[in-house]
């Protein structure tokens, strides 16, 4: 292990130049004092999250303009804070804050048995939390949803007015809803899906409060502690977390063009009898990726000869072609759970969600359900339907696609103007990116010019160096962030 920073380390007197991150000479603090600090705040605002590599000592001296003594210096207090560690020849990171329990990922070999050296797995709120933090109002390119302008309507707030002026629907907002969620809205949504290719009855049909919560209804309703289950790789970190703090074993399965990894799928099959696969079968997060109809029928043969359920988020179904292939479409919900939301397309914050389910597991999971919310709102719910019942929302989406095709199509061109190469054809919300440089250390670089990027670690079950990073087309139109990111590239 590295050696702990001795005192006679002195900080800023070897500084003859300004530093040139934004750091004051004579201020009254000492250089490493304020670089210290700039950590620490990032530490507790949990912008670094926990295992996050700091720079190594001589490339935050390039970075920031100081001498190594000074970073030294700062490093020091940081460990003296009990904020970082050291590790054998590895470098310093981000200690785990005191009580926060994590679990241990056990990283498949390639014959598909659990590794035997522990992975922390990444603190995925811990990372989040950063998305919501912006330094002011700019659109940052870590966003998950498009921006506020995008979504911005009349008909949304007219359609609330319009459900809160009735005298019926207002008296029954004084009292619990339909547990299932309100029925006029799941009568719109059957009608939705029966134009996606799914025959669903509304009784098979539970509203939630956004994706996120019907991916968890379905997982604790299905899974208990210690079982398998099959994830998409890259995929989302939130969805990663969520299953391991449920006691999940996860097993990564890499995620190319035409679907999944089917080889790798059925080697898990034989070794760990998976319970449950999760796909994002349409404009995959992060690839933007689409699911091919040979793969899907693979899957779901895997899925009958196994025993496995699968889940599939169509997220962003509002930005995708209505034929695209779905899963649930090609089983008719006898294996497959369905969840989407509105979210990407409406109003993030109206928290909005939905799945469509097998008959013979409704029940249970209208039970897990009950016991995590209740019910959803039914103002907000009723409102929604409104919006779809009177084709609002689709030539809102049709509008939101034109934007952002158009978005795609300059951020692309500035992207590759920048040296950076598209690691999948750009398609959807997001683009993958490989940058050439290792992107939870540029991540940190950035920050010091307010910019916020999703590092390709954050797409990994456990935490895994990567020079990838997602974009959100719709907020790296500037060519003012392709430019910080070429010098910030260059610093590193």
């Amino acid at each position: 292990m590295p050696a702990p920073f001795s005192s006679v380390l002195l900080p800023s007197d070897c500084d003859t130049a300004a530093p040139a991150s934004g750091l004051t000479r004579g201020s009254g603090t000492s250089l490493a004092q304020q670089l210290a600090d700039r950590f620490a705040i990032r530490i507790r605002d949990r912008l670094l999250a926990p295992g996050t590599r700091l720079p190594s000592v001589r490339q935050c001296a390039a970075i920031n303009g100081l001498s190594p003594s000074t970073v030294v210096a700062a490093y020091d207090q940081l460990l003296a804070r009990g904020l970082v560690e050291a590790r054998r020849n590895r470098g310093f990171f981000v200690r785990e804050r005191a009580g926060a329990a994590s679990m241990p990922f056990q990283a498949p070999t390639e014959r598909g048995l659990p590794g035997s050296r522990p992975q922390a797995p990444v603190n995925a709120a811990a990372l989040i939390r950063g998305m919501f933090q912006g330094s002011d109002d700019r659109p940052q390119p870590c966003m998950g949803v498009l921006p506020p302008d995008w979504l911005a309507s009349s008909f949304m707030p007219a359609a609330l007015r319009r459900v809160t002026a009735s005298r019926a629907l207002t008296d029954a907002s004084l009292r619990y809803g339909d547990p299932r969620g309100d029925p006029h809205l799941r009568q719109v949504l059957a009608g939705r899906l029966m134009a996606l290719g799914l025959p669903v009855d509304d009784a098979q049909l539970i509203t939630t409060v956004g994706a996120t919560h019907a991916l968890d209804i379905i997982s604790r309703t299905l899974l208990r502690p210690g079982d398998a289950v099959m994830v998409e790789e890259p995929g989302w970190a939130v969805e990663f977390a969520r299953l391991q703090a449920l006691g999940m074993r996860l097993l990564p399965v890499p995620r190319g063009p035409a679907g999944p990894d089917l080889e790798t799928m059925s080697r898990y099959c034989e070794a760990h009898a998976p319970k449950l696969y999760v796909s994002v079968s349409v404009l995959h997060n992060p690839t933007g990726y689409s699911l091919s109809p040979a793969s899907a029928h693979r899957v779901l043969q895997l899925a009958q000869r196994h025993g496995f359920f699968v889940v599939e988020d169509d997220t962003y179904s509002h930005i995708a072609a209505e034929h695209a292939t779905r899963l649930s479409v090609l089983d008719g919900l006898q294996r497959t759970f369905y969840v989407s939301g509105f979210a990407k397309i409406l109003a993030p914050n109206w928290r909005v969600g939905y799945l469509a389910a097998p008959s013979a597991w409704v029940e249970r999971l209208l039970d897990t359900k009950l016991l995590s919310t209740l019910t959803t709102p039914s103002l907000m719910e009723r409102a929604l339907a409104h919006c779809i019942e009177r084709g609002q929302l689709r030539r809102h989406a049709e509008r939101i696609r034109g934007r952002l095709h158009a978005a795609r199509q300059r951020s692309v061109k500035l992207a590759l103007e920048a040296g950076c190469r598209f690691v999948s054809e750009p398609a959807g919300l997001f683009g993958w990116v490989d940058t050439g440089v290792d992107t939870e250390v540029l991540a940190q670089r950035l920050l010091d010019d307010g910019i916020l990027i999703a590092p390709g670690t954050l797409f990994h079950a456990h935490r895994t160096p990567s020079t990838y990073m997602r974009i959100n087309f719709a907020t790296t139109q500037a060519a003012a962030f392709w430019r910080a990111l070429a010098v910030a590239r260059e610093d590193l």
